[in-house]
């Protein structure tokens, strides 16, 4: 194995980074850019896991603000994640990476039901495990549902691909001004309301010392670097007076 600072990880993906240029949906050449990176550190021995979220195809919380019942909304959401996990699922194999979709809905003819130990054992075999249908209940995101597999796998960390190159004091699209956290404590994410992940996904993290690593996906190697130790994106860790 190369030189990793980490062994064992949870990646999450937003649906939105699925898309590419596009509106909604799932772009393939994305499908395969982010295959190749995680084909690099797979083909190092990293164990990975992967959380990916529904919002390029359904967003419940958006429907239910316009009038559509909260559960129900969610369980679509839910849904549409399972369709991102097959995606990710084909555009890995097809780069030859052996990999697993466990969904926390029984769907038994298209996927695996998750079960914590049988998902640790197939990372120890090598397999990518994809998470799907997030927490498998409404009001929780896929946030917290990466949080909550991360620590139930004994991940190293959390790492957090997104459209931005780290966490900010402000909005870095509307704000030119905006300063990038190269560090920051779980704390002073949830005093200054950072939109790094949810409260409850960030809160979860903090009691379980669960490192966050929050980069943009569509850097080149960004994958392998951060994995590395290298000063990729925004660290949230602890504090010396949090312990």
């Amino acid at each position: 194995m190369a030189d990793y600072q980490y062994n064992r990880v949870l990646l999450k993906l937003s649906g939105e980074a699925l898309m590419g240029s596009g509106d909604f949906g799932i772009d393939g050449e994305v499908l395969g850019r982010l295959a190749e990176q995680i084909r690099e550190v797979h083909d190092d021995g990293i164990e990975l896991g992967i959380v990916v979220g529904g919002g390029n195809i359904f967003r419940g919380m958006s429907e239910a603000a316009n009038g559509m019942d909260r559960a129900q909304a969610d369980y679509m959401g839910m849904l549409a994640t399972v369709q991102n996990a097959l995606a990710l699922q084909d555009a890995f194999e097809h780069a030859g990476i052996d990999t697993r979709v466990m969904s926390a809905i029984e769907m038994r003819a298209i996927c695996e039901t998750y079960i914590r130990r049988r998902a640790v054992r197939h990372m120890e075999k090598g397999r990518v495990v994809i998470f799907a249908a997030g927490t498998g209940n409404p009001y929780f995101t896929t946030d917290t549902a990466a949080a909550l597999r991360a620590c139930e796998i004994n991940a190293d960390c959390l790492m957090k691909a997104t459209k931005v190159d780290g966490i900010y004091d402000k909005d870095p699209v509307t704000n030119p001004d905006a300063v990038r956290f190269d560090q920051i404590s779980y704390r002073e994410v949830l005093m200054r309301g950072l939109r790094v992940m949810d409260a409850t996904a960030t809160a979860l993290c903090q009691e379980n010392h669960m490192p966050i690593i929050v980069f943009d996906i569509e850097q080149p190697h960004v994958f392998r670097d951060a994995l590395s130790g290298e000063p990729v994106g925004t660290t949230v860790i602890e504090e010396e007076d949090e312990q």
